[in-house]
Protein backbone atom coordinates (compact mmCIF):
# COMPACT_ATOMS: atom_id res chain seq x y z
CA UNK A 1 0.00 0.00 0.00
CA UNK A 2 2.36 2.23 0.50
CA UNK A 3 3.66 2.14 -3.23
CA UNK A 4 0.41 3.25 -4.14
CA UNK A 5 0.25 6.75 -1.65
CA UNK A 6 3.86 7.19 -2.24
CA UNK A 7 5.17 6.98 -6.17
CA UNK A 8 8.18 8.30 -5.54
CA UNK A 9 8.58 5.28 -3.13
CA UNK A 10 9.61 2.46 -6.15
CA UNK A 11 12.88 4.83 -6.93
CA UNK A 12 14.40 5.36 -3.73
CA UNK A 13 17.37 3.01 -2.35
CA UNK A 14 17.73 2.05 1.04
CA UNK A 15 20.77 2.32 3.24
CA UNK A 16 22.04 -0.76 4.90
CA UNK A 17 21.56 -0.68 8.29
CA UNK A 18 25.37 -0.91 9.28
CA UNK A 19 27.27 1.90 8.09
CA UNK A 20 30.61 -0.13 7.34
CA UNK A 21 28.92 -2.40 4.79
CA UNK A 22 30.25 -2.21 1.22
CA UNK A 23 33.04 0.65 2.15
CA UNK A 24 36.70 -1.06 2.08
CA UNK A 25 38.43 -1.17 5.48
CA UNK A 26 40.26 1.62 6.24
CA UNK A 27 44.05 0.48 7.48
CA UNK A 28 45.39 4.23 8.38
CA UNK A 29 43.25 6.71 10.05
CA UNK A 30 42.85 9.78 7.87
CA UNK A 31 45.41 12.38 8.09
CA UNK A 32 44.59 15.54 5.88
CA UNK A 33 47.56 16.08 3.03
CA UNK A 34 48.62 12.62 2.97
CA UNK A 35 47.38 9.62 0.20
CA UNK A 36 46.53 6.66 1.22
CA UNK A 37 48.23 3.99 -0.64
CA UNK A 38 47.77 0.34 -1.02
CA UNK A 39 50.76 -1.46 -1.89
CA UNK A 40 49.78 -4.43 -4.31
CA UNK A 41 50.42 -8.02 -3.26
CA UNK A 42 52.41 -9.47 -6.27
CA UNK A 43 55.28 -7.30 -7.57
CA UNK A 44 55.22 -7.16 -11.54
CA UNK A 45 57.54 -10.14 -13.44
CA UNK A 46 56.42 -9.56 -16.89
CA UNK A 47 57.81 -6.17 -18.35
CA UNK A 48 55.78 -3.35 -20.16
CA UNK A 49 54.78 -3.93 -23.90
CA UNK A 50 56.66 -1.96 -26.48
CA UNK A 51 55.46 -0.29 -29.26
CA UNK A 52 57.88 -1.21 -32.48
CA UNK A 53 57.82 1.51 -34.83
CA UNK A 54 56.86 0.03 -38.39
CA UNK A 55 56.30 2.24 -41.78
CA UNK A 56 53.84 4.37 -40.45
CA UNK A 57 56.20 5.75 -37.57
CA UNK A 58 56.25 9.59 -39.63
CA UNK A 59 52.70 9.13 -39.37
CA UNK A 60 52.52 8.65 -35.48
CA UNK A 61 55.21 11.68 -35.51
CA UNK A 62 53.14 14.21 -36.66
CA UNK A 63 49.71 13.62 -35.38
CA UNK A 64 51.65 13.49 -31.89
CA UNK A 65 53.38 16.72 -32.82
CA UNK A 66 51.75 19.81 -31.02
CA UNK A 67 50.18 22.59 -33.23
CA UNK A 68 51.88 25.97 -33.50
CA UNK A 69 50.01 29.05 -33.19
CA UNK A 70 50.57 31.02 -36.32
CA UNK A 71 52.71 33.82 -34.70
CA UNK A 72 55.29 30.82 -34.50
CA UNK A 73 55.11 30.34 -38.20
CA UNK A 74 55.27 33.89 -39.12
CA UNK A 75 58.51 34.33 -36.67
CA UNK A 76 60.14 31.18 -38.48
CA UNK A 77 59.49 32.97 -42.08
CA UNK A 78 60.92 36.06 -40.95
CA UNK A 79 64.28 34.31 -39.92
CA UNK A 80 66.85 35.23 -42.56
CA UNK A 81 64.61 37.59 -44.52
CA UNK A 82 67.20 39.92 -44.67
CA UNK A 83 69.03 37.88 -47.63
CA UNK A 84 65.27 38.16 -49.84
CA UNK A 85 65.70 42.24 -48.74
CA UNK A 86 68.95 42.74 -49.73
CA UNK A 87 68.74 40.39 -53.12
CA UNK A 88 65.36 42.63 -53.19
CA UNK A 89 67.03 46.12 -52.98
CA UNK A 90 69.66 45.13 -55.72
CA UNK A 91 67.42 43.88 -58.34
CA UNK A 92 65.21 47.10 -57.70
CA UNK A 93 68.21 49.46 -57.99
CA UNK A 94 69.43 47.52 -61.05
CA UNK A 95 65.71 47.91 -62.46
CA UNK A 96 65.55 51.26 -61.74
CA UNK A 97 69.11 51.78 -63.84
CA UNK A 98 67.70 49.88 -66.91
CA UNK A 99 63.97 51.58 -66.67
CA UNK A 100 65.38 55.64 -66.71
CA UNK A 101 67.89 54.59 -69.26
CA UNK A 102 65.22 53.31 -71.58
CA UNK A 103 64.17 56.69 -71.18
CA UNK A 104 60.77 56.44 -72.07
CA UNK A 105 57.12 55.55 -70.63
CA UNK A 106 57.77 53.90 -67.11
CA UNK A 107 54.54 51.73 -67.12
CA UNK A 108 56.13 48.56 -68.61
CA UNK A 109 59.15 48.73 -67.02
CA UNK A 110 57.24 48.99 -63.69
CA UNK A 111 54.89 45.97 -64.50
CA UNK A 112 58.06 43.98 -65.49
CA UNK A 113 59.59 44.67 -62.28
CA UNK A 114 56.23 43.85 -60.66
CA UNK A 115 55.83 40.54 -62.18
CA UNK A 116 59.46 39.52 -61.64
CA UNK A 117 58.85 40.13 -57.97
CA UNK A 118 55.82 37.79 -58.14
CA UNK A 119 58.20 35.25 -59.73
CA UNK A 120 60.38 35.69 -56.50
CA UNK A 121 57.73 35.15 -54.33
CA UNK A 122 56.55 32.18 -56.09
CA UNK A 123 60.32 30.66 -56.05
CA UNK A 124 60.15 31.61 -52.19
CA UNK A 125 57.46 29.46 -51.99
CA UNK A 126 59.01 26.48 -54.12
CA UNK A 127 61.40 26.50 -51.96
CA UNK A 128 59.68 26.08 -48.53
CA UNK A 129 57.53 23.69 -50.06
CA UNK A 130 60.48 21.06 -51.20
CA UNK A 131 62.08 22.01 -47.55
CA UNK A 132 59.15 20.74 -46.09
CA UNK A 133 59.06 17.69 -48.37
CA UNK A 134 62.90 17.02 -48.05
CA UNK A 135 63.76 17.95 -44.76
CA UNK A 136 60.98 17.19 -42.68
CA UNK A 137 59.10 14.09 -44.35
CA UNK A 138 62.00 12.83 -46.26
CA UNK A 139 65.11 13.06 -43.53
CA UNK A 140 62.98 13.73 -40.78
CA UNK A 141 65.04 17.25 -40.03
CA UNK A 142 62.93 20.20 -38.02
CA UNK A 143 63.52 23.52 -40.09
CA UNK A 144 63.80 26.49 -37.39
CA UNK A 145 63.95 29.19 -39.99
CA UNK A 146 63.24 30.06 -43.60
CA UNK A 147 67.08 31.04 -44.66
CA UNK A 148 67.21 28.29 -46.97
CA UNK A 149 64.52 29.98 -49.27
CA UNK A 150 65.31 33.22 -48.32
CA UNK A 151 69.02 32.60 -49.66
CA UNK A 152 67.34 31.03 -52.66
CA UNK A 153 65.16 33.93 -53.27
CA UNK A 154 67.93 36.44 -52.51
CA UNK A 155 70.13 34.59 -55.41
CA UNK A 156 67.30 34.55 -58.26
CA UNK A 157 66.58 38.53 -57.08
CA UNK A 158 70.72 39.27 -57.74
CA UNK A 159 70.70 37.34 -61.11
CA UNK A 160 67.60 39.69 -62.05
CA UNK A 161 69.11 42.52 -61.37
CA UNK A 162 72.27 41.55 -63.33
CA UNK A 163 70.01 41.18 -66.14
CA UNK A 164 68.64 44.20 -65.45
CA UNK A 165 72.07 45.44 -66.14
CA UNK A 166 73.16 43.47 -69.24
CA UNK A 167 70.28 44.83 -70.74
CA UNK A 168 71.30 48.74 -70.55
CA UNK A 169 73.88 49.85 -72.95
CA UNK A 170 76.08 52.19 -70.81
CA UNK A 171 76.45 49.62 -68.41
CA UNK A 172 77.46 47.37 -70.41
CA UNK A 173 80.05 49.77 -71.95
CA UNK A 174 81.93 50.85 -68.86
CA UNK A 175 82.21 47.27 -67.74
CA UNK A 176 84.13 46.41 -71.18
CA UNK A 177 85.81 49.59 -70.80
CA UNK A 178 87.04 48.25 -67.03
CA UNK A 179 87.86 44.83 -67.89
CA UNK A 180 89.72 45.97 -71.16
CA UNK A 181 87.69 44.07 -73.97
Amino acid sequence: MADQTQPWAERTVEVPPSPGVGVPPQRDAFRPGVASVSRPRTARTEPFPTVEHGDDAQHWSEVSAPRRPLSWHLAQLRVGGEWSAAGGLFAFVCWGIWAISGRGNLGAPVLTFLLSLLVAAGLFGLSRLLGRVILERQLGRIRRSARGAHAVTAVFLVGLGIAYLQQTEWVISAWNWVTGN
